[in-house]
């Protein structure tokens, strides 16, 4: 059975990119939702909430589309380190990241119509301390100020992670065994769209 139309309910070129790892062919509808945090909501609640918010709403006006969603926190000692919003406090969320453990948490949702799915992925990154130099540096760059937590794994930001445990492709924005397994439940194995070698050759 050919697969559904495929969308992906983000703006994130990350997330689009590891799609792409795996063979699959989809269009980009980023999602408008309310990111707020609600007080008392617990992150990883929040980070699994987005995730299906975001799928359905785009589901509702693509019913005969699958629909990806996802959404990825970065969790210190209890408290959700969003996007920064200005140099200061990208230095201020970094400085508190060094020589700490902390929780990446990543949500995948696929909405099918009225259907939704979900997963919620948690990896444990520790960084290694940072110098005031570098931390300058690196803000200066501009890679820290679109990303949960205001660092990039897959950036330059990947010198700063001394230990992982867990996915690095939720770390990156996006589980893959966990979006394949969601596919793969819904009837959409993500193989049955890998081209074999001849007809790559061809």
């Amino acid at each position: 059975m050919p697969m559904k139309p495929l969308i992906l309910a983000s703006a994130s070129p990350r997330r689009a990119e590891l799609l792409e790892q795996i063979g699959l062919a989809f269009r980009v509808q980023p999602a408008d939702v309310d990111e707020t945090v609600p007080a008392g909501e617990p992150a990883e609640q929040y980070v699994e909430r987005l995730a299906r918010e975001k799928a359905q709403s785009v589901a509702r006006h693509n019913p005969d589309s699958l629909v990806l969603g996802s959404d990825t926190s970065v969790v210190l000692q209890g408290d959700i380190l969003g996007k920064p919003g200005s140099v200061a406090e990208a230095q201020a969320m970094l400085a508190r990241l060094s020589g700490q453990a902390h929780q990446v948490m990543t949500a995948v949702a696929l909405a099918e119509g009225a259907h939704c799915q979900s997963r919620l992925v948690v990896t444990s990154v520790r960084f290694r301390a940072l110098s005031d130099a570098e931390i300058d540096a690196y803000v200066a760059s501009g890679e820290p100020m679109d990303k949960a937590g205001g660092y990039g794994i897959q950036g330059l930001g990947g010198i700063f992670v001394s230990e992982l445990k867990g996915s690095y492709s939720a770390v990156v924005g996006l589980p893959l065994q966990e979006t394949a397994g969601l596919l793969a439940e819904a009837g959409h194995p993500v193989w049955r769209n890998w081209r074999c070698s001849k007809e790559s050759q061809t």
